[in-house]
């Protein structure tokens, strides 16, 4: 009796220190994140001093730096926030739920669909603006339909979901290059601008649909991490819990595309975010730590690349190309010890 108290004892201390690790780490990355953006309301062409942001933030600042913070740098900001957020999240909830870490929107084919929505758009009927994230929005909603329906045979299984989501990427990036190359030099150039992944000249009209977005999809995904964590045991194990397995992955692979999808609308596909976030914010909690952690580690990324990208590489420099400088390496090192640990 007294050991199986102590294993109690014992199991309730590691979730104890496991939760306040969590938390901790959480923290720190909230103040990260806060002091980026500051950083990134801050420093330009027209330098407005850190103090001055919160009579500025709060409506008691005037003239050309209330101008240059509110109308030119916040929006911005703001919109790398809430595509930090949701692709850390959507990538977080890919990983955790198909058990697989190449599970993301940008290898399986979701952040493909909204490149060649975007792309058709632009080449072949001249959309520009709303238009084109509109498109976005609707061709990532329709791969990630389609990828779940091909992979739903007897079940959805990770490992196949996430070889379909790779042929389906595959043939969406083949149609990307014909239009590419077919397109006229002008709209090719506009089309390949949005494809780098940019947050150059977004305004308020980008971050109003994204933060209503995020309002509904963030609450969801946070309210279905308890079933998430049982269908990280497997499907059995999560039967015999009373989770309807295949409406509980359908709904969260559901969530985790919209967040992709939104993201990908407002800022075009910048790569690599969602891949990363999670095992960074893993290894920083310790564990395989929560959503929370993983969506701060995606809008850090996002503002630190932003950030580098205008101040250190140039002003027009797109954001998707510092992240996939570093994403890509981290692609290459995670399939090298994957195939000498025998798992792919």
């Amino acid at each position: 009796m007294s050991t199986l108290a102590e294993a109690v004892g014992t199991i309730r201390a590691v979730r104890r220190r496991g939760f306040v690790r969590s938390r901790s780490v959480s923290l720190v990355l909230c103040l990260a994140v806060a002091a980026i953006f500051a950083l990134s309301l801050a420093v330009g062409d027209f330098e407005v001093p850190l103090g001055d942001l919160p009579a500025i933030l709060f409506g008691d600042g005037s003239g050309r730096a209330a101008h240059v913070v509110l109308e030119l740098r916040l929006p911005r900001a703001l919109t790398g926030l809430l595509v930090g957020i949701a692709l850390g999240m959507g990538g977080a909830l890919f990983q955790r739920l198909l058990r697989n870490p190449l599970a993301s929107p940008d290898v399986i084919g979701v952040t493909q669909g909204a490149s060649a929505s975007a792309v058709t758009g632009i080449v072949l009927f001249g959309a520009s603006g709303a238009l084109v994230s509109a498109a976005a929005l609707a061709g990532a909603l329709l791969a990630g339909l389609t990828i779940y329906l091909l992979a739903r045979r007897g079940g959805v299984s990770g490992y196949r979901l996430v070889l379909i989501g790779v042929g389906v990427g595959a043939a969406l990036s083949s149609v990307i290059s014909y239009l590419m190359t077919w397109a006229d030099t002008t709209l090719a150039q506009q089309a390949l601008v949005w494809l780098t992944g940019n947050l150059n000249g977004r305004g308020w009209d980008h971050v109003a649909p994204l933060a209503v977005a995020l309002a509904v999809l963030v609450p969801a995904a946070l309210l279905s991490s308890r079933a998430l964590i049982g269908l990280q045991l497997g499907d059995d194990t999560a039967a015999g819990l009373g989770l309807r397995v295949e409406r509980t992955r359908m709904l969260l692979l559901l969530i985790a595309v919209a967040l992709a999808a939104f993201a990908t609308a407002a800022a075009g596909p910048v790569v690599f975010v969602a891949f990363v976030a999670n095992p960074i914010a893993s290894r920083l909690t310790g564990a395989r730590g929560g959503l929370v952690p993983a969506a701060l580690t995606g809008a850090l990324v996002v503002l630190l690349a932003d950030f580098t990208a205008q101040h250190l590489l140039g002003p027009q420099m797109p954001v998707g190309v510092v992240t996939g400088a570093v994403g890509a390496p981290y692609l290459l090192w995670l399939l090298a010890t994957a195939n000498r640990a025998g798992r792919i």
